[in-house]
């Protein structure tokens, strides 16, 4: 008996493409353009939210995380700092792992609250990791430290899940639920 079925093979594909596509393509050009690295964190982590709630199962960020970074390092090769967010999606599995999948999405409140804290500590810790290993001295002292580098991203986590949970909550309210899944 596999882990993850065909139906959840494909979800981890689709969610993974989607993710290294558009942060390798648009992330990019809205930091070039406002000099914030926000919408890295909000695809990521809006992504992974709803990756979570389709799959529930332990692994499944983790999946789509390293897969999109082969997607990521396909379309932009110099782009080592998406390492943070591979390192990231092991957290935001972990975390909601460890909280309980059934437990996440089980009344709307509830959910909100634990995937926007989940996606809030992912993002700071892609922020801690970019910061201290893949940034300049120079380009940091602009930013204010490391610090201010993971509060930045965490910013964008609080988009992320406060976007991520809106999509679960929509899907929900028009009964698309992984099949299995009663309420």
């Amino acid at each position: 008996m596999t882990y993850f079925d065909k139906r959840e093979v494909a979800a981890i594909a689709l969610f993974s493409a989607f993710w290294g596509v558009s942060g390798s393509i648009f992330a990019p050009i809205v930091f070039r353009v406002f000099g914030l690295p926000i919408l890295c964190d909000v695809i990521g982590f809006a992504t992974l939210t709803v990756a979570v709630w389709w799959i529930r199962k332990f692994g499944a960020a983790i999946s789509v995380g390293l897969i999109a970074t082969v997607i990521n390092f396909m379309f932009n090769p110099t782009g080592f700092h998406f390492l943070g967010f591979t390192a990231a999606s092991i957290v935001f599995d972990i975390m909601a792992k460890l909280i309980g999948y059934d437990r996440c999405f089980r009344n709307k409140l509830f959910a909100r609250f634990s995937m926007l804290s989940v996606s809030v500590l992912s993002a700071a810790v892609a922020g801690l990791i970019i910061g201290t290993f893949f940034m300049t001295g120079p380009a940091l002292a602009i930013w204010g430290g490391v610090i201010a580098w993971a509060t930045l991203h965490a910013i964008g986590g609080v988009i992320a899940g406060l976007i991520g949970t809106a999509l679960i909550i929509a899907l929900d309210i028009r009964r698309v639920r992984k099949m299995g899944v009663k309420r």
